[in-house]
C-alpha cells in the first residue's frame, strides 16, 4: 500500500535531462516523457518562472506567526541533530507554500521564501498540498536549473480534527536515481505525525480554555450561555430553548470570523430569533481561539429549539463528528444509515436522533417480518430498523421496495459490518451510503472512557459513595481494546459494582483478567508500521468513518477491517 503521489516512473536520469533542455530550447520531446512531468513543465512556463531562477544571497527565513509554526518549531528543532553534516534539508510550509522554517544546508533550496508553483515551478511540496499525499520530485521533474541535483520528498500537514490542509514537511538532499520511496520519506511521515500530535495537544488545551470561560459565564441560575469556536458547541439548557438552529449558525460563523480577522465581536442574530446576545471574545496565548454569547429573551415566549442536540456521553473528536454528523442529516426527511460495530450505541443514537417521535421498531435479529406493504412512514411513525446485516432477502426486497417508491421516508437503520452482503443487502447499502454515518470505536476513543464511567456505573445504595477507580485501574481500561465498545465497558462496571466488597476506588487487581492484563501485542515491522501511520492518518482525515477510509485508500473494507485487526495482535 501506498499514499506517495511522485512523478511516474522515468527513464535513466540522462533522457529525462535531455527531455528538459529540449522542452526549455522549444525542440520536440522524445518519447516516453510521462505527461504529468510535461503539463507540470508547461505550467511553470505559463506562470512565468525562469528556469534559470538565481539562488540569491543566503538568509533567514521570514518567521510568519501561526498555529503551525508554534506547535512545529519544537518539534522540529528535535528533529534538526538527525540531519548530520550531510547535504541535507528540512523544510516546513505553511498552507500557501512560504517557507516558514528551514534547517540544514545546501541544495539550493534556503533561500526560497515561497515553494508555490507560480513562484519556483515543479516541486515536491507543491505536489504534496495538491494531492494531499506524500509526494516525490527527483532532479530534471523539476523545472529550475538549480534543482536538477536534487531529490526531495513532501508531506502535507493537517488539522487534526478538521482535516484541514495547514502546510508541508519537505526532505531533500542530493539526487538519488532508482530510490523508492526517497529516503527521506520516513523523517518526513515522523515529522508531520508528531507536528499533527502537537496541534492536536494545543487544541485541546484550547478547548479546555474555551469550556473554562463557558462555566464562568454560565455560572448562576438557568443562565442563557453559549461557547463556540467554529468546531465545537457548549450550549446550556437554557440557550438551547431560546436559540434556533439559524441562530447557532449565526453565532458560529462570528466565532470564525473573529479568529480568522481577529476584529471586533459582532454577531447579527436572524430576524425573528426572538433574543437578543452580548457577546466576549475568548483568547489563548494571545490569539482568539472562540467566543461565549449570554443569551437574553426579547420580549414574551421564544419559539423552542424543534431538534434538541445529540447528548450522548463523549467528547472526543471522532464521536463529536460522527454524532455531528448523523444529528445534521437526521433533519432532513430522508432515510439514515448508522453502521459501525458491536456496541458502539447505534441503536441508541437512532433514538435520541427521533427525539419525541415513537418510531415503529423492527428488529431483524429477532427474526422480525417486514411487512411493509402497509406502513405509512411520517413525521409522527418513523420506522427504526436495527441490525439491518441479519435481514433475511424478502425483507431486504420490502425494504429496497419501500425506497424506491419512497425515497425520502422518515427511516433510520442501523447494520453491524461483518460477513460481505449479498447482492440485495448490497443494494440497500449503496443507496444509503451517501446519508451513512460510521460510529467509531471504543478503542478509537479512550479518552470518553472517564466519562462514560460516570454513566454507566449503577446508582449507589443510599449513604454509600458513587463508584471511582484508582489511575492505574483508569490506565488499564483505557488501554484495553474492547471488542464489544460500549456495551462490553457497560457489563465490566455493571460486574465491578455488584460484585466488590471492598471500600474506597476500584483498584487494577479488581478488573477482569483481560482488562487487568491488557491486550497482547506483537512486533511489527517496519512495513506493517509504516501501513498503520497511513491507515490511521486516513481514518482520522475521514472522521473514523472506515467505509470512506477504505475507498480513499483503495482497499475493500473486510480488507481495512483485517489489517486493523492484525495490528491489535
Amino acid at each position: 500500500m501506498t499514499t506517495t503521489e511522485h512523478s511516474p516512473a522515468v527513464p535513466a536520469p540522462v533522457p529525462l535531462r535531455l527531455a528538459r533542455q529540449r522542452f526549455l530550447a522549444g525542440r520536440p520531446l522524445p518519447e516516453g516523457v510521462p505527461e504529468e512531468i510535461v503539463a507540470a513543465w508547461r505550467r511553470a512556463r505559463f506562470y512565468g518562472v525562469p528556469h534559470d531562477l538565481a539562488a540569491g544571497a543566503p538568509g533567514p527565513v521570514q518567521r510568519v506567526d501561526s498555529a503551525l509554526l508554534g506547535a512545529a518549531r519544537p518539534v522540529l528543532e528535535r528533529i534538526t541533530p538527525a540531519l548530520g553534516a550531510g547535504r541535507s534539508l528540512l523544510v516546513l510550509t505553511d498552507e500557501r507554500l512560504r517557507v516558514l522554517w528551514t534547517a540544514g544546508s545546501g541544495l539550493g533550496i534556503q533561500p526560497c521564501p515561497d515553494l508555490s508553483e507560480q513562484q519556483v515551478g515543479n516541486n515536491s511540496a507543491a505536489l504534496a498540498l495538491r494531492t494531499r499525499r506524500r509526494a516525490e520530485v527527483h532532479g530534471p521533474e523539476h523545472f529550475l536549473d538549480r534543482w536538477q541535483d536534487v531529490s526531495a520528498v513532501s508531506v502535507p500537514v493537517f488539522a487534526p480534527e478538521s482535516g484541514q490542509a495547514l502546510g508541508t514537511v519537505t526532505v531533500a538532499w542530493q539526487l538519488c536515481t532508482g530510490c523508492a520511496p526517497h529516503p527521506g520519506a520516513a523523517l518526513a511521515e515522523a515529522v508531520v505525525t508528531a507536528v499533527e500530535a502537537a496541534l492536536l495537544a494545543r487544541a485541546r488545551q484550547a478547548e479546555r480554555v474555551l469550556l473554562d470561560a463557558y462555566l464562568r459565564a454560565a455560572q448562576g441560575p438557568d443562565r442563557a450561555v453559549a461557547a463556540l469556536d467554529g468546531r465545537n458547541r457548549l450550549v446550556s439548557s437554557a440557550a438551547q430553548r431560546m436559540l434556533t438552529p439559524q441562530a447557532l449558525e449565526a453565532l458560529e460563523r462570528a466565532a470564525v470570523a473573529v479568529q480568522q480577522r481577529d476584529v471586533p465581536v459582532a454577531a447579527a442574530l436572524p430576524q425573528g430569533a426572538g433574543c437578543t446576545v452580548r457577546v466576549t471574545a475568548v483568547r489563548h496565548e494571545g490569539v482568539v481561539i472562540g467566543i461565549v454569547a449570554v443569551v437574553e429573551p426579547l420580549g414574551e415566549a421564544v419559539r423552542p429549539v424543534p431538534q434538541p442536540p445529540v447528548t450522548l456521553t463523549g467528547s472526543s473528536v471522532p464521536w463529536r463528528y460522527a454524532t455531528g454528523r448523523a444529528a445534521e442529516l437526521a433533519r432532513s426527511r430522508e432515510p439514515l444509515l448508522l453502521t459501525g460495530e458491536r456496541g458502539t450505541g447505534k441503536a441508541a443514537l437512532a433514538r435520541e436522533l427521533l427525539g419525541e417521535r415513537t418510531p415503529r421498531i423492527v428488529d431483524a435479529a429477532e427474526g422480525s417480518e417486514l411487512d411493509l406493504a402497509h406502513v405509512e412512514l411520517t413525521d409522527d411513525h418513523a420506522l427504526l430498523l436495527r441490525h439491518a446485516e441479519r435481514l433475511v432477502q424478502p425483507g431486504v426486497a420490502a425494504l429496497n421496495s419501500l425506497l424506491d417508491a419512497h425515497p425520502d421516508a422518515r427511516l433510520l437503520v442501523t447494520y453491524t459490518p461483518g460477513a460481505p452482503p449479498g447482492p440485495c443487502l448490497q443494494r440497500l447499502l449503496d443507496t444509503l451510503a451517501a446519508r451513512s454515518v460510521t460510529l467509531p470505536a471504543l478503542r478509537e476513543r479512550p479518552e470518553d472512557i472517564r466519562e462514560l464511567l460516570t454513566v454507566l456505573a449503577p446508582r449507589p445504595a443510599p449513604g454509600r459513595p458513587p463508584l471511582t477507580w484508582t489511575l492505574d485501574a483508569l490506565r488499564a481500561l483505557e488501554q484495553y481494546p474492547w471488542p464489544g465498545n460500549v456495551t462490553e465497558l457497560a457489563h465490566v462496571v455493571r460486574a465491578v459494582a455488584e460484585d466488590r466488597r471492598a471500600s474506597g476506588p476500584v483498584r487494577r487487581a479488581e478488573l477482569p483478567d483481560p482488562v487487568r492484563e491488557g491486550p497482547a501485542t506483537r512486533h511489527l515491522s517496519p512495513m506493517e508500521h509504516a501501513e498503520r501511520t497511513t491507515i490511521l492518518e486516513a481514518l482520522r482525515r475521514n472522521g473514523g468513518n472506515k467505509a470512506r477510509t477504505a475507498a480513499s485508500l483503495g482497499i475493500g473494507r473486510a480488507t481495512l477491517y483485517r489489517k486493523l485487526r492484525g495490528y491489535r495482535g
